[in-house]
């Protein structure tokens, strides 16, 4: 089971929770339950005294703000302010619940730090499917926050027998649409001649 792997690999249990909790508005909290009461049986069983310690930072009262700071951070300023220019008056309070949830309740979270979850989030996207428009924005995040095509690269590469070719490549599509690959210096082949 992936968990144990990830124990015996040496993450830390509030690092494997904050991992779960990352998947709540991308997976849905029906998964992300499920997958969070495996969890701390687990770590029960590997004698991890739970409740772990709380990782929240913001309350009821700041969250909206705190993670509309830390969304326009993240995505950029420009990005966050198009979207809701672009957003139709009747589905503003979607974009009002992106922010405080999505960043708000998870990216301002201690336990992972920014780029983490922002790989995590990647990882959670390519592996659903169907999300092609929020992998190239997480790509995009994710090189604003410091991690580079090669790490994305590899962690699209990882999941491939977990996802399959078509997520991977729709992933790597989305990848190289956003950040292409340097080009390659080219050589060409030499052929001795016969003298």
């Amino acid at each position: 089971m992936e968990l144990d792997d990830a124990i015996a690999a040496g993450v830390a249990p509030v690092e494997l929770k904050e991992v779960l909790y990352q998947a709540v508005p991308y997976a849905g909290l029906g998964r992300a339950v499920d997958a969070l009461v495996v969890a701390n049986e687990l770590l029960a069983d590997h004698d991890v005294e739970l409740p772990l310690p709380g990782q929240a930072t913001v309350t009821p009262e700041t969250r909206a703000a705190d993670g509309l700071a830390v969304q326009r951070r993240i995505v950029g300023g420009d990005t966050v302010d198009a979207m809701h220019a672009s957003t139709p008056a009747d589905e503003q309070h979607v974009q009002r619940a992106l922010a405080a949830h999505c960043f708000g309740d998870h990216y301002t979270r201690g336990g992972l730090d920014v780029p983490t979850r922002e790989l995590v989030t990647l990882a959670l996207l390519v592996a659903l499917g169907g999300a092609d428009p929020q992998v190239a924005g997480h790509v995009r995040a994710n090189l604003n926050v410091g991690n580079d095509r090669a790490t994305l690269v590899s962690v699209v590469t990882h999941l491939l027998p977990v996802v399959g070719y078509p997520r991977t490549l729709n992933a790597l599509r989305a990848l190289d649409g956003v950040a292409p690959s340097p080009a390659e210096p080219t050589t060409e082949p030499t052929t001795e001649e016969e003298s």
